[in-house]
């Protein structure tokens, strides 16, 4: 039993990292429809973003504090909000019109750019390095369990982070106007709606999401590079289509699904090498048996 309550602890905390970085990838899918693959790749920047103005910040607000962690997260987030209009402006818009293999095409070329321009010595370097300590870390221990207190940040605000952008969604007139969007664009136009700057507020909430992700990722991970979004991406999107794809409860319950598996059959031995194959025979069975996801909506397509 108490293995058992460990792996699900475990489990809780990498699976609400995956349901963070997979509403990003439900959040633009909602809108777009298509695929950004380039999101994983947002996942890094906001990591190294992080790397760079933790030694800034921590002079003015103490290092390993929670005013400077805080502070950290905010800028990396708005740092790659930034980034995700700027890749959505130069490289989707002008494709908007066009089929639909063409802007994925485009998803793939920006997520290689991004990744090897990363590896060039003047920008980040190929060698891994050591990501900071952000946040005071204890373990607490009842009984046989331990359980970090950095796990226990990254499960509340994830739930916190999935109810406001519920609220954002359903709640207000950017998220009605976000529904109109993805419903039927020109329609939305004609009433009024800017698509564009829509479309650019999806993508900025989409890459902030991705940059928190890929910060209590890192925080987990023995190191950051410019490929380390490659791996949790794809675990990310798996989840988003396990949930639903366009569903924002869907994409935190696809997370939280895979973590606890990966965690599970990670911690069984003679299986821990193949939780990889695990994830996408996961994804396999899915797209076979329920291809809208667990809580997506099967959607009939007219001719």
């Amino acid at each position: 039993m108490d293995w058992f309550l460990q792996q699900l602890i475990n489990g809780l905390a990498l699976g609400a990292i995956y349901a963070l970085i997979a509403l990003g990838y439900t959040m633009v899918y909602g809108v777009l429809r298509f695929i950004n693959f380039a999101h994983s790749d947002v996942l890094m920047l906001g990591a190294f973003a992080a790397y760079y103005l933790a030694p800034l910040v921590a002079p003015l607000l103490g290092a390993t504090t929670i005013p400077s962690a805080i502070a950290v997260i905010v800028l990396s987030a708005a740092i790659c909000a930034v980034i995700g209009m700027t890749i959505e402006y130069l490289a989707y818009r002008p494709l908007r019109k066009r089929p639909r293999l063409t802007v994925l095409i485009t998803a793939i070329g920006v997520s290689l750019f991004i990744e090897y321009t990363g590896q060039h010595e003047k920008v980040f370097g190929a060698a891994t390095k050591s990501f900071p300590t952000l946040l005071p870390k204890t373990e607490i221990i009842l009984g046989g369990l331990r359980c970090s207190s950095n796990d226990l940040v990254v499960v509340g605000l994830t739930a916190v982070l999935l109810v406001a952008m519920w609220f954002i969604v359903q709640r207000t007139k950017i998220g009605m106007a976000m529904r109109a969007v993805s419903f039927n664009e020109q329609a939305a136009s004609l009433m009024g709606v800017n698509a564009n700057a829509i479309i650019s507020f999806t993508f900025a909430i989409g890459s902030a999401l991705a940059a928190i992700g890929g910060i209590f990722y890192s925080m987990r991970a023995p190191g950051i590079e410019p490929l380390m979004g490659v791996q949790p991406g794809l675990r990310a999107f798996i989840a988003a289509v396990l949930g639903g794809i366009g569903n924002l409860p869907g994409a935190a319950l696809g997370g939280l699904v895979l973590g606890l598996l990966e965690t599970f059959f990670g911690g069984m031995p003679g299986l821990s090498n193949y939780r990889d194959a695990i994830a996408f025979a996961l994804l396999i069975l899915i797209l076979l048996f329920r291809p809208a996801g667990l809580l997506g909506k099967v959607q009939t397509e007219k001719v």
